[in-house]
């Protein structure tokens, strides 16, 4: 579904990501593990048409390097950036909604969708008309997913979806995440908590400095003492 090939972004003189090369089959979960500053969300903004890039991205067949964001988003792959980007005055449902911008036409499917989110997210259906900034850090975090599924993605990009939360919430947050990619959408996971990450995903690659230095199944990946020290603790 996704092929990256010999992908690079450069800030002025400064290489954010040199030679990533990786792919993503239809219905896999994928984890992009990288501490603070490696690289994963200007590898998710590259994937999203959101910053100049070099190489090639093929989504479903087709490059969609250099092609505008929402013609991106339209084609099936949709991204939920880090630290969730609400709109923190309008609703809950406002949000929502805002996720559809590119679907708006077809009303049928963002009542289908809306839905879909509200049964994911059973907390944000009585919080429907309540300020998105007024919310915990949890269910904001909701907000920010369901915005993203209203896109009805075919790949969902995760930018840090734990970032801040509490084990608990993190936990219900991984079960989702589990849920979607269950239900047929594709997932590529970018986090620095590779012990939630690797706990749902089937494969990973680890990002450092703008590099992929390791890739491997997810039951490798936890035993590694590279990612091990760096990630989990040894």
């Amino acid at each position: 579904m996704l092929e990256v090939r010999n992908l690079a972004v450069r800030y002025g003189e400064r290489s954010a990501l040199e030679d990533i090369a990786f792919a993503i089959g239809e219905g896999e979960l994928v984890a992009i593990l990288g501490a603070n500053g490696a690289g994963k969300t200007t590898l998710f903004a590259a994937l999203s048409g959101l910053v100049p890039s070099q190489g090639e991205i093929h989504f479903a067949g087709r490059d969609i390097r250099g092609l505008r964001t929402d013609r991106i988003i339209a084609l099936g792959l949709t991204q939920c950036p880090e630290g969730r980007k609400l709109f923190p005055a309008l609703s809950v449902e406002r949000n929502l909604q805002l996720g559809s911008y590119v679907r708006r036409a077809d009303r049928a499917g963002n009542e289908a969708a809306f839905e879909r989110v509200c049964r994911l997210f059973p907390d944000l259906r009585s919080r429907l008309r309540q300020a998105a900034g007024s919310l915990s850090g949890g269910q904001q975090q909701m907000v920010a997913i369901g915005r993203a599924l209203m896109a009805r993605p075919r790949l969902l990009l995760l930018d840090e979806p734990f970032l801040g939360l509490a084990p608990k919430v993190v936990g219900a947050t991984l079960a989702a995440i589990a849920e979607i990619n269950g239900e047929g959408t594709t997932v590529l996971l970018g986090e620095q908590n590779a012990h939630a990450a690797l706990s749902v995903a089937r494969r990973a690659y680890v990002l450092q400095n703008g590099r992929i230095v390791l890739e491997g199944p997810a039951t490798a990946l936890r035993e590694n003492e590279q990612v091990k020290r760096a990630f989990i603790g040894a």
